[in-house]
Order: structure tokens, then sequence, then C-alpha cells
């Protein structure tokens, strides 16, 4: 939004200063130490958002801005809704509306509050807007989170196996959400029926689950052909997703899929869940397979299909990224952003 002399003027809350971010932008963070973090995601507690709203109200009493953007509903949003300030726009992100408000009736009701002050709403995906409507009778925007195809394209890079492996993989934290233990058990069907084919499997992220899955890849006899990975920055993931020959997903639930978003842009195949998010990314057949969520052997049916035929792996390859490039490019993701931001001023200015 720099480059079209936007002032932006990020809050946040964390430990640290986040880092990437242009140098125009201006970044005012309140540290919140790892002693007020709960549970397994890392949650923060409500008390903690609301302690920082004086700092809030401070900051839009000092820059007077046109606009408070709050992205996830559940906390930066009741801290936007706490403010009284119009324009005030909502963007819903996965867990704010599809887990938040199912926790207590008290969890509930923070939502539907956020949402009714909210002037404009916004969702990344159809599946999500459908969620939230749940919560409030007001009009959903649905602007997708693209990706930058300038960074995320096909690019030449040394292998990691030999030049005739075929490399099966994907890019996501090890927690249960995203079913890799049917990715583990798809690999053992692909492997047992395709003994002569040089097959690797190789996973990028960390996660609680590592541990056990790594237990289940030797309980399956798989370990030798399935690399952990670990964890990488964002801006290696492009170098990782043109290591890999044909993309999995196997997902259990998905709000959206900006994973599946940047595959697709490095022109790879895919092969994902049928749930969620992923049906508006991935067209069943032309850019990739989707397939019954939770099922083995239908992950593997549809690898073992890529793997065969290599004509067919390109021709779906080129296909995602012309998807990519013309429907989730960044660019053109965040002019739509833009546009509803000028909208709204103008109306205002009459």
């Amino acid at each position: 939004m720099i480059k079209y002399d936007i002032d932006v003027y990020l809050f946040g809350l964390g430990e640290n200063i986040p880092e990437g971010y242009h140098h125009k932008v201006n970044i005012i963070n309140v540290k919140i130490q790892n002693s007020t973090k709960l549970q397994a995601d890392g949650a923060f507690q409500k008390s903690i958002y609301l302690k920082s709203l004086p700092n809030i109200l401070s900051l839009v009493k000092k820059i007077k801005p046109d606009i408070i953007h709050s992205h996830y509903a559940s906390s930066y949003g009741l801290l936007g809704a706490l403010t009284n300030f119009h324009p005030f726009f909502v963007s819903v992100w996965g867990n704010d509306v599809f887990d938040f408000p199912k926790k207590s009736s008290l969890h509930k009701w923070i939502l539907k509050f956020v949402l009714k002050k909210a002037d404009r709403i916004y969702s990344t995906s159809k599946v999500m807007a459908n969620e939230t409507k749940l919560y409030t009778s007001k009009e959903i925007g649905i602007i997708p989170f693209g990706v930058d195809t300038e960074v995320f394209k096909p690019i030449t890079i040394s292998k990691m196996f030999d030049e005739d492996t075929i490399v099966l993989g994907t890019v996501k934290s090890l927690s249960y959400k995203y079913g890799i233990e049917y990715l583990l058990e798809a690999f053992k069907i692909i492997k047992e029926k395709l003994p002569d084919k040089k097959i690797k499997l190789l996973l990028v992220g960390d996660g609680i689950l590592k541990s056990s899955l790594q237990k289940k890849a030797e309980e399956l006899k798989i370990s030798n052909d399935v690399v952990f990975y670990g964890s990488v920055p964002h801006n290696k993931v492009p170098e990782i997703y043109n290591l890999i020959d044909i993309a999995v997903f196997p997902s259990v639930w998905e709000s959206f899929g900006v994973s599946n978003l940047e595959a697709a842009a490095c022109e790879k195949p895919q092969v994902a869940s049928n749930v969620g998010g992923f049906p508006e990314i991935i067209d069943d057949g032309v850019t990739g397979f989707l397939v019954e969520p939770g099922n083995p052997k239908d992950i593997a049916d549809k690898v073992i299909e890529l793997i065969n035929d290599k004509s067919l792996r390109i021709k779906m390859g080129r296909a995602a990224r012309k998807k990519v490039v013309e429907e989730f490019n960044w660019n053109n993701n965040v002019e739509q952003m833009i546009s509803e931001y000028q909208k709204v001023i103008k109306g205002r200015n009459r």
C-alpha cells in the first residue's frame, strides 16, 4: 500500500517487533511476554488485549486515521470495536469464526459484538464468508489473500535427490488440522504399488506432532524415504516448492489455503482434501485433484495417477499457475482492498 501513497500504521501485540515490512510502514508494537500466552495455539488472554486499549486510543487520537482495519475478529477486532472509531473494517481469518464463537456463549457474543460494530467485513474465501454469516446479517466482501507471482514462480534449483526421483511434498505445520498422518499412510500405499520408482516425501514444517509422525513413519517402514525438513523462513518457501514434483495437502480442515496458492504459482499440480476453501483454489481434474479427507487410499490413487503421467503433471501445473495469476495475484488483491477503502472515504466526504 505504500506505493499507493497510503500511510500505514501497523499495531500489534507480541514479544518482538516484526520484520520484513517496508521501511515506511509505521510499526507500533506492544510487547507481550511468554507468560501471558495460553493453550497450544499460543492465544493471548483477552484481558491482555484489553489492557492495550489505551495505547490504541492514544494512537487514534494522535494520527487521526481515515480507516481502522482490524485483522482477526476475535482479538484485534475486539480492540478495534472498542475504539468506537468509524469507518471500522474487520477481516476474518479462520479460527476467529470457525472455532472462537463455539467455545462459549461469551465468545459468541464477542464475535457478534465486533461484527455489529464493523462498517465493512471481509473474508478471503466463500466458505469462511458463509460461516461468518451465522453471526451477522451484514454483507461479507470476499477478497482473496493472494500470492506474489513474481516471487512464487517456477525457478531452476539444485535438486535435493537424484534427477529421476519423484518428490511429493507439503509445507504445513505438523499439527492435527493438516492430516499429515494420512499422507504418511498414503505414501506407504504408493511405495507398495510403485516399488520400482524412486519416490521421496518431503515434509516441510514443524509442530507438536513431529515426534509421533516420525514414529509412525518408522512403524510404516517408510522412514528412509521421508524427510522431515523442519520449518523454513517464508522467503525460502518458493525454493522448497520448486524441489517438489507433486504437492499434497491432506488437511482435515482449512479456512482457505495460501500454501496451495504458493504451490500452484510455482506450477505444481496438487492433491488436496475436498474441504474448506480448497475447492475455491483447485479446479478438480484441471489444476489438481480433490480427494476425500482422511482417506489415504484416495490420496494415493490420485498421486499415483500423477506419478505415472508426467505430461499430466506439467499440464495441471501450468493450469494451476494460470489460475493463480488470473484470480489470486497479490497485487490485484491489494488493489481490490484499496478500492474498498476509497469507496468508503469518498462516501464519507460527500
